[in-house]
């Protein structure tokens, strides 16, 4: 377990702000971009040049990720951005505005032993205030993770909403030679193997409130699904009904799961309890009920069902367990996903000979196609901020894991060559 503990942030000191907000505020790509200069974190006594290779590695992978910002090339910094500027008094602001931008990154970073400390400030070049800054003080290693978290400082300070870096996906992959879960950072780095069930272990989902995935997995012959701690290891079965117990779904505030069981051989949608036991059933039909998604505020579940004769997406109340059919289009739709801000419901529909994705209202307006390129895309899930999806793509007889924008741009894979990687689900805010 010692790489999964290396993901653990020893703590991080808040500085106090100086500014209460920027002055251009977009919140999606394709809006007005911020100008922003991101200069290399520079040494503060003791240091080596590793770590501000990955500290600028990660900043700038993750906010060219973000399309929000315009990164002013380093071929045409001045003086200024050899100088540490940790405090506004230090900031030579006049060579920044020559250059156009409306935001410039600084910092420093400090090796003691086996002990970092970064020092991380984001400044207004306009108005020369600090818009943020962080120190961080962790262990040698925690250099992205670090550089993750601030890049979800930049994005909040800078738009309102905290970026989604610091966080985790969790995915199946084959590289041991069976389905076995995976986690790694939402760049690709770092994958961590957390079952060794050397079975068929599929469709994870993060708690919201604790640091475990939920998961089927065929380990006893059935699919049972099963909970597991990610820091300690700890593995329980949650329900092990005769028949399917698969497509686990932690409602927003971690109290319940929506699941499938496939009791008196028909596939339903119940809500279970964290023990495992059966709360309720939402679906009493005689069609096959599968994949459920969560609304964020946990009134509703989207689903597919084949009720109608192809499978489509389908909304029930929880309360009332009335049931409204939302995609009409095509003969073939799955896998929904509810966005966090809940304003969009991301969904795969075969479209000719493969599976793309959509997007669409939950009223059933604004629906429209995100992936055109060849290959089958499946099982999108939203970022916890809402402004990225990610997803599998099964092309050319390798599968694996990418991430985009809610757009459809900025297309990246994710997966490392040599395995097949699917089924990939975004954890919440990684603390």
């Amino acid at each position: 377990m010692s790489k999964i503990l290396s993901f653990l942030l020893l703590f991080a000191l808040f500085l106090p702000l100086s500014a209460q907000a920027v002055r251009i505020e977009i919140s999606a790509p394709g809006e007005q971009t911020i100008p922003l200069a991101l200069t290399r974190f520079l040494p503060m006594g003791k240091a080596t040049a590793d770590s501000a290779s990955e500290i600028d590695a990660v900043l700038n992978a993750d906010l060219d990720l973000s399309g929000l910002f315009e990164l002013a090339d380093r071929a045409a910094f001045l003086s200024d951005a050899e100088k540490l500027g940790l405090h506004s008094t230090q900031v030579d602001f006049a060579q920044w505005r020559l250059l156009g931008v409306d935001a410039v990154v600084k910092g420093g970073y400090r090796i003691d032993g086996e002990n970092l400390t970064i020092e991380a400030r984001l400044y207004d070049v306009v108005t020369r205030q600090l818009l943020t800054g962080r120190r961080y003080v962790g262990r040698i290693g925690d250099e992205r993770r670090i550089a993750h978290s601030f890049a979800d400082q930049i994005m909040l300070a800078l738009t309102g909403k905290k970026g989604p870096f610091n966080s985790r996906l969790a995915y199946i992959s084959t590289r041991s030679g069976h389905k076995e879960l995976y986690l790694m950072e939402v760049d690709g780095h770092n994958p961590v193997r957390l079952t060794d069930h050397r079975s068929i272990v599929l469709d994870p989902d993060f708690s919201p409130v604790r640091k475990e995935v939920v998961y089927t997995s065929y380990k006893k012959s059935n699919p049972d699904l099963y909970r597991k701690e990610i820091y300690t290891g700890s593995e329980a079965r949650l329900s092990q009904r005769p028949g399917l117990n698969t497509g686990g779904r932690y409602r927003a505030d971690g109290g319940e799961l929506a699941v499938t069981l496939s009791k008196g051989n028909n596939s339903d949608i119940y809500l279970l309890g964290t023990d495992g036991s059966i709360h309720k059933r939402l679906t009493t039909h005689w069609g096959i009920d599968v994949a459920p998604s969560w609304s964020p505020e946990g009134d509703k579940i989207a689903f597919v069902s084949d009720r109608r004769g192809n499978p489509h997406i389908f909304i029930v109340d929880i309360d009332s367990l009335k049931v409204e059919r939302l995609t009409f289009e095509g003969r073939y739709s799955a896998t929904p996903a509810w966005s966090p801000t809940g304003e969009w419901i991301a969904f795969t529909r075969r479209t000719e000979g493969q599976f793309d994705i959509f997007l669409i209202r939950p009223d059933g307006t604004g629906e429209h196609r995100l992936t055109f390129a060849p290959g089958t895309k499946e099982h999108p899930r939203f970022s916890p901020d809402g402004r990225f999806l990610v997803y599998s793509l099964d092309f050319e007889r390798e599968k694996s894991i990418h991430v985009m924008r809610i757009d459809g741009t900025g297309d990246r894979r994710l997966s490392a060559p040599g395995g097949n990687d699917t089924h990939p689900a975004w954890s919440g805010y990684w603390q």
